[in-house]
């Protein structure tokens, strides 16, 4: 019995849990492949045959499936398995890729660094937001097939200490301007791959893009906050939270109290400031 189950879901990609739960079988019915996906193997162990290759997979490897390709499946043991399947859309893998979209033909190694980078991704879908997953797949995917053809990967990396920085003040002034930009728009927008700009922006600002835009959001909402704001759903709505909630937790872990008090603060602040101007300007006698 195979179960698909999607975890997060973009216009550029889709992570699932995939389980099988099939005790020993030969060789199942070959299946047509659709798309490129990169699949980690959590758990078991079974064989995969495409084209006529045949590739035994445990929770060591990582392989990859491209369209048009016929596969089958067979088990050698009970116990069934576990696998993380990352679907990338064409645009997206040629972005980190480099060039034309594609994948390795054959599986490869992964280190434990790898191995618990995809578990904490799994572990992480539904407590982050749309683009923390997304900047952790191209992370992921890039770390993968960088083992595999690292200058390819490299594509587009900034030559100089110069242009790196360059980049990264590009980048942020992007950010400043519209917060709501992801990594991959981010990318594109200052013209060099998701993967590098990753990198590079953590090693000049010491945070992820994730990390840094969701400050900048932040501290919009601290500044509607203290300007009046009463409304935290139209708040959360016009600064690109996933919904009211999804707001109060990041403003909560930014700031150290949720947005209800915040805004509760600045009107009792607003209100003392009131008081006081108006006490130092009495209104004169009738």
């Amino acid at each position: 019995m195979l179960t698909k189950t999607v975890l997060a879901k973009t216009a550029e990609l889709e992570v699932r849990d995939v389980r099988c739960r099939s005790g020993r079988s030969s060789w199942s019915p070959r299946e047509e492949t659709t798309a490129h996906v990169v699949v980690f193997v959590r758990r078991g162990c079974f064989w995969r045959s495409v084209q006529g290759d045949e590739s035994v997979l445990d929770s060591t490897v990582v392989y990859f499936s491209r369209p048009g390709e016929e596969q089958r499946i067979a088990h050698p043991c009970d116990g069934g398995d576990a696998c993380t399947a990352i679907e990338l859309s064409d645009d997206l893998l040629a972005t980190v890729w480099g060039g034309e979209p594609g994948l390795p033909d054959l599986p490869a190694a992964t280190t434990p660094r790898l191995d618990l980078e995809q578990r904490l991704l799994v572990s992480s879908v539904g407590r982050v937001d749309a683009s923390e997953v997304t900047e952790r797949v191209v992370s992921l995917v890039s770390s993968v097939l960088a083992e595999r053809q690292p200058k390819r990967v490299a594509a587009g990396r900034p030559a100089t200490a110069a242009a790196r920085i360059r980049l990264i003040a590009a980048a942020r002034e992007a950010l400043a301007a519209d917060p709501s930009l992801g990594l991959l728009e981010l990318a594109r927008q200052v013209a060099v791959s998701p993967h590098h700009l990753s990198r590079l922006f953590r090693a000049h600002t010491g945070e992820t893009v994730t990390r840094y835009r969701r400050r900048l959001r932040v501290r919009l909402a601290l500044e509607r906050l203290a300007e009046g704001e009463r409304s935290l759903a139209r708040l959360a709505a016009e600064l690109d939270f996933a919904d009211q909630a999804h707001l109060a937790r990041v403003v909560r872990s930014e700031a150290g109290s949720p947005p209800s008090h915040l805004r509760a603060a600045f009107l009792t602040a607003e209100g003392a400031q009131r008081r006081e101007r108006r006490d130092s300007n009495p209104r004169p006698p009738a």
